[in-house]
């Protein structure tokens, strides 16, 4: 694993190296449980105490690996100010989580000189990645609960499953055996239902569901939608990196349905190359997070959400 110096430029290399850390414990656990396997009271994505925003991209998957590994039920964060802002105080001692934001340089900014930066498509602007520090609802004293905030809508989360799965049009045919999307005829096979099982966390509707949503993560790929390409940077593991954004394309969608997402046993062959695409390349996680975010995104507003 690389070593995480204390750069402000280094946020790319420490959330990393936290999300190496949280997938290296998951496969190892006897189960495959990675940081994107929600299930419980931390089902949906994190959701920031002053915004109410959900966070996005890396920073869902770096906070659900931060909530696993310090046992935080809720996925409610915060920085210190926030926290104060709210009337609640960070307990003396609490160790902050890291987070990723983007500020925005001209070309000709002296400040976008500095490493680490991205070009936007036009090349005329640089995102410079910098380091927030959040903490957890469950380190702080004195928060309550907004109670005037109106109260979310209970939804149906297989009927929102369905609508958001019928407005993308994809062609989907049921029955057979594997789960697949098969680019050239432009169509995904999923098994019938009855051959799914659940587990102590999913029914066995809930993991035909997110199996559905990884496929049609990949279904977002074709040429005529995303067009999505990994090959000329990541060569050889094009494909792995491919399978990595379905994985986390759909266990953003299932955070976002409420649906709990549960390992592939058949995508455990693919941690030993993730790992290493990770290790090697410090913006991988980045790269599959945004583009995984995006393909989320994508699939949801056909249906205009």
């Amino acid at each position: 694993m690389r070593s995480t110096r204390t750069s402000r430029t280094d946020v790319y290399e420490a959330i990393t190296n936290q999300i190496i850390t949280a997938i290296e414990a998951g496969a190892g656990s006897g189960k495959v449980q990675l940081p994107w396997h929600r299930s419980g009271a931390s089902i949906t994505r994190p959701v920031n105490i002053a915004s109410k925003n959900a966070y996005r991209g890396v920073n869902t998957i770096a906070l659900w690996a931060a909530a696993d590994a310090h046992g935080y039920a809720h996925g409610i964060w915060g920085t210190y100010r926030q926290w104060q802002e709210r009337g609640a105080q960070v307990r003396k001692g609490e160790k902050s989580s890291l987070i990723v934001f983007y500020k925005q340089f001209d070309r000709d900014d002296d400040a976008s000189t500095d490493a680490g930066g991205d070009d936007d498509a036009n090349g005329q602007r640089r995102f410079m990645a910098r380091a927030s520090y959040v903490f957890n609802a469950a380190q702080v004293d004195g928060y309550e609960p907004d109670a005037t905030a109106p109260e979310a809508q209970p939804i149906d989360p297989i009927a929102e499953a369905d609508r958001l799965v019928a407005a993308t049009g994809a062609t989907i045919r049921i029955g057979g055996e594997e789960a697949y999307f098969a680019p050239k005829s432009d169509y995904i096979a999923m098994p019938a239902q009855h051959r799914f099982t659940g587990t102590a966390t999913s029914s066995a509707t809930e993991a035909w569901y997110s199996t559905l949503l990884h496929e049609l993560t990949h279904w977002s790929v074709h040429e005529s939608r995303l067009a999505r390409e990994f090959g000329k940077r990541f060569g050889d593991d094009a494909y792995a990196m491919e399978e990595l954004v379905a994985e986390l394309g759909a266990a953003f969608l299932c955070g976002d349905l409420g649906i709990t997402a549960e390992p592939r046993p058949d995508h455990a062959a693919y941690i030993g190359h993730w790992l290493r695409i990770l290790k090697g390349d410090r913006k991988a996680i980045f790269t599959a997070a945004s583009a995984a975010n995006k393909a989320a995104e994508y699939l949801k507003s056909l249906g205009g959400a």
